[in-house]
């Protein structure tokens, strides 16, 4: 299959390189030093569990002159959607009959983002669940095992696996990444954004590691009343989540190590830009107009709204 990875840092880099090196037409659309890195030595990926690999796909600044793409990965935070999304769009419209988009973002703003820009038809998602790192320019560092890509349609959803879905499940799993098809993607997208919203919202604005956090009674409790206003909001939308989720969910943080942190809280104590509107101004909206109470999440959102670009 032809794949374009938008986004190619630390997860799109990581996919697109796990695609290539499974003997797939990739193209990584990148700029700056990764892109001047690329196009010099490519993509390397170091995995003290998994072993280490390099590849060299093509690398391209823009999505001009790349054509008949089959599957468009979006990768990028959410924050970068403007100028992501209109690449996404050019490379559907030059790719190949049937192209479509899988967005790999956090939350579950992007579908909607996308289908705007490029109709509902040509938009599957997914959670994936995966520790990377862009180390420098070119170089990926992968901690554990994780790789998982838990994905489906979210548009026009039937009861049985689209065959899109199928065909891209054997790509996957052809290139040693942990793929879950669901004939419905939105499970899979809010029993990610059930846990991850609370977590980046509670670590964020403590400017706290999970640990501290979790040893508190009362904060435990505030994390799992989030989630369940999370739980609110995705049964407003249609999406109903396993009935033991929270207590999955409790089992699972209990289990962190106690100095884990949110990607938002690593953002935000490096400087840079942060998912806040993504990860929790979308709940927010979305409880207003559904008529759905989200308290903590919303105070947490007021919290975090003013450090989103810094």
């Amino acid at each position: 299959m032809r794949f374009a990875i938008v986004g190619s840092g630390a997860v799109g880099g990581y996919y697109g390189a796990k695609l290539q090196r499974a003997g797939h037409d990739v193209t990584l659309i990148a700029r700056g030093k990764n892109l001047a890195a690329l196009r010099e030595r490519g993509m390397s990926v170091e995995s003290a569990a998994l072993g280490d690999f390099q590849v060299k796909p093509r690398a391209e600044e823009s999505a001009a002159g790349v054509r008949d793409t089959d599957v468009v990965l979006l990768a990028t935070k959410t924050y970068d959607n403007d100028t992501a999304i209109p690449i996404v769009k050019q490379l559907l419209d030059q790719g190949a009959p049937g192209a479509y988009v899988l967005s790999l973002q956090n939350g579950v703003s992007s579908p909607y983002a996308l289908a705007e820009a490029v109709g509902e038809a040509r938009v599957m998602a997914g959670p994936t669940y995966v520790a990377t790192a862009l180390v420098e320019p070119g170089r990926i560092v992968q901690t554990g095992t994780h790789r998982r890509i838990a994905f489906g349609e979210v548009f026009s959803i039937k009861s049985d696996l689209s065959p899109r879905a199928a065909a891209l499940h054997e790509a996957f799993v052809g290139a040693d990444i942990v793929s879950e098809p669901h004939a419905d993607g939105r499970v899979p997208l809010w029993q990610k954004y059930a846990y991850l919203g609370p977590f980046a919202a509670f670590t964020g604005a403590a400017r706290l590691p999970i640990g501290p956090l979790w040893a508190d009674a009362g904060t435990r409790e505030s994390f799992l009343a989030a989630s369940r206003e999370m739980h609110s909001l995705a049964k407003a939308e249609g999406v109903t989540l396993a009935a033991d989720s929270i207590a999955r969910l409790e089992t699972y943080i209990g289990s962190l190590l106690p100095d884990t942190r949110s990607s938002l809280l690593i953002d935000l104590q490096q400087g840079k830009k942060i998912e806040v509107e993504g990860l929790l101004g979308f709940a927010v909206r979305l409880g207003e107009k559904h008529g759905v109470p989200t308290p903590i999440i919303t105070a947490l959102y007021s919290v975090l709204k003013p450090c989103a670009n810094g």
